[in-house]
C-alpha cells in the first residue's frame, strides 16, 4: 500500500509540474461528452479524470473508455471552467490515473490552488478571463475553500 501511495503522489507533482509548464491539461472524451467514473473511495462521488500528457490520457482509452480521444484543454480554461465548476458539484479530479484507474483523486479547488501555486513558484504568467491575476484566483479559492 505504501507503494501505491507514493505512485500517487509522485504522479500528482509530475500533473502540477507539467501541466503548469506546458499549460495544456488532458483528458479523453468521445461523441457523448468526457470520461468520468465513481471514486474509488465512495461509489457515490464522481471523478473527472486528467492526465499531464497526451501519452498517458491516450494509456487509458480502453475497456469502457475505449473508442474516448486524447483531447488537450487550455490550462486557464481548465482552472476557471473546469476546477470551479467540479467544486461546485462536488466533483473530483482524477490525477494522472494509470490504466488500472489507480491515481489520486482530489478536491477540484485544491487541485486549482496547486497549480496556482506552481504557476507563481515558476514564475509563469497566464491569462484568465473571470480573474485579472493568479493572486486574485488563489485569494477567491482560498475563500471558497474557507
Amino acid at each position: 500500500m505504501l507503494q501505491d501511495i507514493a505512485t500517487t503522489e509522485n504522479g500528482y507533482k509530475l500533473f502540477i509540474e507539467r501541466i503548469a509548464a506546458s499549460k495544456l491539461v488532458w483528458g479523453l472524451k468521445d461523441k457523448q461528452g468526457w470520461a468520468n467514473s465513481t471514486s474509488n473511495e465512495n461509489d457515490e462521488i464522481s471523478v473527472i479524470p486528467f492526465w499531464s500528457d497526451r501519452a498517458y490520457a491516450k494509456a487509458c482509452a480502453t475497456n469502457e473508455w475505449k473508442g474516448y480521444v486524447p483531447t488537450q484543454i487550455p490550462l486557464a480554461e481548465f482552472l476557471e471552467s473546469w476546477c470551479v465548476e467540479m467544486a461546485n458539484e462536488e466533483v473530483l479530479a482524477g490525477v494522472n490515473w494509470d490504466a488500472n484507474m489507480f491515481g489520486n483523486e482530489s478536491n477540484a479547488l485544491n487541485l486549482a490552488l496547486d497549480i496556482l501555486n506552481q504557476l507563481t513558484t515558476i514564475n509563469s504568467a497566464i491569462a484568465f478571463l473571470n480573474y485579472k491575476s493568479i493572486n486574485e484566483f488563489i485569494t477567491e479559492a482560498n475563500e471558497s475553500i474557507g
